[in-house]
């Protein structure tokens, strides 16, 4: 039986209060494919209640319950892998093979880094006669994307469950079908009723809504910069606890003594994955001036090669993104980027040839970008890379750094200290340095406007829990 026009309240597939629905688009046809409903204030205030209500009892559940309890949800999410890989493709327009190896695999990765983190993680500490007890927080509401639906579900349900806490999810209205189904993953392991509550809808009508609401005590928010600062006013006026992951336009020094045609190769096809529609993708490359010629003709060369088209496509790299307001949103800054006088190196506006139908975006690469130009400086969203020249390393450094965002950065050298002394001087939450493999373990989240908090295994975990001192304890 589907649930699309339903939520998940209470440990109960419930009705909306209201009967309102929203299409689901697949951005490969462009057409509907599902309806969802869509909830309001009273969908919220009954999962809320929910969540309020379960929170007395799982609270104090122990480390061991809630440890067989992810176990249990690991479980359940591995049952329903291919479905979710489904979904995802359908909903996002990943091709199947990325929506299977990176979209769904990092979902599972997050509920394993959980574990283990919790499995090591001591909940009290003793200093003196003071203890130091770590309480779960209480009642969270979790606002998601679409970008990476499962990656953002599971690194904020899992440290919320670890940590104690109930929660009401609310996933991204454009890409709402994963979060339905780990909803049923949620019911098939056997969370309690009232832990875990899903309500579909929009920003203003649910997301503000559950950011204001006088029974939830914390907030974790992943999304836009604007939408955040909506969401940390909103939540304001109730003092609660916002963690927030936001926007990005992560910059990539590629010094001087760099392996200069591999790191480039790397760097423009980190740029274009996953459609280029991830906050952290490396989207301002800097290389030294006097090899920028150089650069252009790899990065060219590179994103000739990569293959656009049908996500059930085998030897398609990407697909889609996700909306026709995206696409419009990405068209325009391209154009933008023409009218200012960056060099157009490959792509440019339009659909990649023989795709007329369908929200693809042509893979492209501008050089000679400067620091004032607008596709330097807005997150674009899409497979742009703008390639920028530096003189010497200082400025490199500032240039890299001269931005609202901070959410990661890349250093390319092959003397690993060098490259570590320069990371050291960026101002991200995250340096990948040569292109490491993902780490679940490490820190994520940003400085400046690119958030607060971290999320990801015991970081994610302590960004849901209060700190407690009880003293005279001992």
């Amino acid at each position: 039986m589907s649930h699309h026009l339903q939520f998940y309240i209470d440990g109960q597939w419930v009705e909306p209060v209201e009967p309102r629905r929203l299409a689901v688009i697949d951005p490969s046809t462009e057409e509907a494919f599902t309806e969802i409903a869509m909830g309001t204030a009273a969908d919220v205030d009954k999962a809320v209640a929910a969540a309020k209500r379960a929170f007395t009892s799982f609270s104090q559940t122990s480390k061991a319950e809630r440890l067989a309890l992810l176990k249990r949800i690991l479980a359940a999410y591995n049952d329903r892998f291919e479905d979710i890989a489904q979904a995802v493709s359908r909903e996002m327009g990943a091709p199947l093979a990325f929506a299977r190896n990176a979209q769904v695999s990092s979902g599972r990765a997050h509920i394993e880094a959980t574990i283990t983190a919790f499995e090591q993680m001591e909940l009290e500490q003793t200093r003196g006669t003071t203890t130091i007890l770590y309480e779960p927080v209480g009642v969270c509401a979790l606002i998601t994307p679409w970008n990476w639906p499962l990656n953002q579900i599971t690194c904020k349900v899992a440290p919320a469950i670890a940590a104690g806490c109930t929660m009401v999810l609310k996933p991204s209205e454009i890409a709402p079908i994963t979060g339905l189904i780990f909803a049923e993953v949620m019911e098939a392991a056997g969370t309690p009723a009232g832990v875990f509550n899903l309500v579909n809808g929009n920003g203003p009508d649910v997301g503000q809504v559950m950011a204001g609401h006088k029974d939830v005590d914390m907030v974790s928010f992943t999304g836009s910069t604007r939408a955040g600062i909506i969401v940390a006013k909103t939540a304001a006026d109730t003092v609660k606890r916002v963690s927030q992951e936001l926007g990005g336009k992560s910059a990539n020094i590629i010094l001087r003594d760099a392996a200069f045609e591999k790191a480039v190769t790397k760097g423009v096809l980190g740029c274009f994955g996953n459609s280029g529609q991830s906050c952290n993708a490396p989207t301002r490359m800097l290389v030294p001036a006097e090899r920028h010629e150089q650069a252009l003709a790899i990065a060219k060369a590179t994103a000739e090669r990569v293959k656009v088209g049908d996500p059930r496509a085998e030897d398609t790299l990407l697909g889609p993104v996700v909306s026709e307001i995206q696409f419009d949103k990405i068209q325009a800054l391209i154009e933008t980027g023409i009218k200012e006088g960056a060099t157009l190196v490959t792509g440019g506006p339009g659909r990649p040839e023989g795709l007329n139908r369908g929200y693809y975006v042509r893979p492209t690469v501008f050089g000679h970008v400067t620091q004032d130009m607008t596709i330097a400086r807005e997150e674009i969203f899409g497979p742009v890379l703008s390639i920028l020249s530096y003189g010497d390393e200082e400025e490199a450094i500032e240039m890299a750094n001269d931005t609202i965002y901070g959410l990661a950065a890349y250093v390319q050298s092959q003397d690993i200290a060098h490259a570590r002394t320069v990371a050291r001087r960026m101002r991200a939450g995250t340096v990948q340095i040569n292109y490491p493999a993902w780490d679940t373990f490490a820190p994520f989240g940003g400085y400046k406007q690119s958030g607060n908090g971290r999320e990801y295994a015991d970081w994610g975990i302590h960004d849901f829990l209060e700190i407690k001192g009880a003293i005279g304890w001992g």
